[in-house]
């Protein structure tokens, strides 16, 4: 079987490809739609989650406008990419020259301008079977070199210092090194991105992060949410690997990099 690329479960043993690509909740109001925003303004925004482990806050918002810390996650979002109030905000919380990385837009709004765009897919849980693993274990700050590092080897997508903060991160160790990790990342409120799913490239091919995909969801349906991930639109792989363990296409994805190049002005109305 064709090794997978970084940032992608292996298929655990037994696991057959037996599912269709469907989409599901498509609608243009659905809270996945916009889930960074849905998470910056919901959990991640509680007073019990607004300071991760390490006793300071995760995100920040003015008004329409919210973002992770710059050592917790590279993303920003607005409240309507369409309202001019949202990326006024958007302009007082990065500063003159500063970069966001939104939802994707297709124009830039006044002041500002679109650096880069990437493509991906959004697949959700509608069959996985989640299950506690017995060698799966709880990592917290003080395991972040060793994060970083599997990361910096593997390529799963942005990790940052704090990023295992947002939520639970579980690692496989064989001989007490990191081999294998995914966690919770975003948190839209009844749903529990799993993201930084690697597997250090000698212990691919063993089923591990499918493993460890399995039991980070354990934990998300325990508190009664529903997985759902993001991956790259140019890995061909990606479907192909998750449908098989439970996850279906529900929508594709844009993200933009934008820099403000001006002021943003905002006409007041009465």
């Amino acid at each position: 079987m064709e090794t997978p690329r970084a940032g992608h479960p292996e298929p655990h043993p037994g696991d057959r490809h037996t599912m269709s690509v469907t989409t599901l909740d498509a609608s243009p109001s659905h809270i996945l739609d916009n889930p960074a925003w849905a998470a910056l303004t919901g959990p991640h925004a509680l007073p019990h989650s607004l300071k991760g482990m390490g006793g300071t806050p995760i995100a920040e918002r003015i008004g329409h406008a919210a973002r992770y810390h710059q050592d917790v996650a590279p993303f920003h979002a607005v409240s309507d990419e369409d309202a001019p109030r949202a990326w006024a905000d958007l302009a007082a919380l990065v500063g003159p020259g500063g970069t966001a990385s939104v939802r994707g837009v297709t124009e830039a709004a006044q002041g500002w301008e679109v650096v880069g765009t990437g493509h991906g897919v959004q697949l959700v849980d509608t069959g996985l079977r989640a299950e506690p693993d017995p060698e799966a274990v709880r990592l917290g700050p003080h395991d972040v070199p060793e994060i970083l590092d599997l990361v910096a080897r593997t390529e799963p997508g942005p990790y940052l210092p704090r990023t295992v903060e947002m939520g639970a991160y579980l690692g496989i160790r064989h001989d007490g090194r990191l081999v294998a990790l995914a966690g919770e990342r975003l948190h839209p409120p009844g749903w529990t991105e799993i993201s930084a799913v690697c597997t250090d490239p000698a212990y691919r091919g063993r089923g591990l992060a499918t493993r460890l995909v399995r039991a980070v969801a354990a934990g998300i349906k325990e508190r009664g949410e529903r997985p759902f991930l993001h991956a790259r639109a140019d890995n061909a792989n990606a479907i192909r690997l998750y449908e098989p363990i439970g996850f279906t296409l529900r929508r594709r994805t844009a993200f933009s990099l934008v820099r403000r190049t001006e002021a943003a002005v905002l006409e007041e109305t009465a």
